[in-house]
């Protein structure tokens, strides 16, 4: 169905795949549209509470497609627009790639991922706009973009500077060196650390479980709550889950989370309404 990502949905999981092992999972043209498409359809059609994203192969992603690459250049060869033109065609281009990735932010549930071997360039940007990020040992993350003569601009800096301390992600970016998963996890950019990629999978689908039995809609309220206090102050920030509470707050559901606690058992929550008409662009 998908020519660059496997996609399967069970226990109110879901796990999208990477699937180009032959390829490294480099980014092609055909990446940007399919992610977004495959994340609004299982938030917009509430398919799942908690999304998994994984690889296939030696890499997580190991970047652009230099083939996709070499294709864009040709296109650009034989524009006969102005500069100008040919600049905010640039501009509009690099929006709508940021939205490939804001996607996995925007998204109501949990997004963790799976990284193995190389996550670089384009995959740092895939990496740091999901929730939370999990590592083999051979694991590393590098920004590339300096390595070729360009600056990161998919979504790494935004989002990296607010995960990491600032030196860390100077660092990283002026000199384009490989990060591996052990000083990543002293770092803070990643949550633990396995010996393989199997050990990783099983450790990290038993902590997608753990939030898939929760409430959704206190799951996607904390998501909502700390996206909002990590761009505002603490005072924005203390109204907005005030308001939020006096809107959203389900006494019903609180009530079935305190019973299902005391008789040791899952709650039966309610999914996350179904968002109908929204475009994926």
């Amino acid at each position: 169905m998908y020519k660059c990502f496997d996609v399967k949905i069970e226990n109110n999981i879901a796990q999208i795949k990477l699937d180009r092992p032959e390829k490294r999972n480099s980014i092609t043209a055909e990446f940007w549209d399919e992610l977004p498409a495959i994340v609004a359809d299982i938030d917009n059609n509430s398919k799942a509470r908690v999304i998994v994203i994984s690889s296939t192969g030696p890499h997580f992603c190991a970047g652009l497609d230099i083939s996709s690459f070499s294709s864009m250049e040709e296109k650009k060869s034989s524009f006969k627009a102005e500069k100008t033109q040919r600049n905010e065609a640039f501009y509009r281009n690099v929006l709508h790639l940021q939205k490939s990735f804001s996607c996995l932010e925007k998204a109501r549930v949990p997004v963790i991922a799976c990284i193995q071997g190389g996550a670089i360039g384009g995959g740092v940007d895939l990496a740091v706009a999901c929730d939370m990020r999990y590592a083999t040992e051979d694991a590393f993350l590098t920004i590339q973009e300096t390595n070729i003569g360009m600056t990161a601009d998919v979504g790494t800096f935004p989002r990296l500077v607010k995960l990491i301390p600032e030196g860390f992600v100077r660092e990283m970016a002026y000199t384009g060196r490989q990060v591996f998963a052990e000083e990543a996890s002293r770092m803070g950019l990643v949550n633990a650390v396995y010996r393989d990629q199997d050990i990783m999978i099983e450790e990290v689908m038993k902590i997608a479980n753990q939030i898939a039995v929760k409430a959704p809609l206190a799951v996607y309220g904390c998501k909502k709550m700390i996206n909002y206090a990590r761009d505002h102050n603490t005072a924005d920030g203390l109204d907005y889950v005030a308001i939020w509470n006096a809107s959203m707050l389900k006494p019903d559901e609180i009530l079935e989370a305190m019973n299902a606690n005391s008789e040791k058992r899952h709650g039966n929550f309610a999914s996350l309404p179904k968002i109908k008409g929204t475009k994926t662009d």
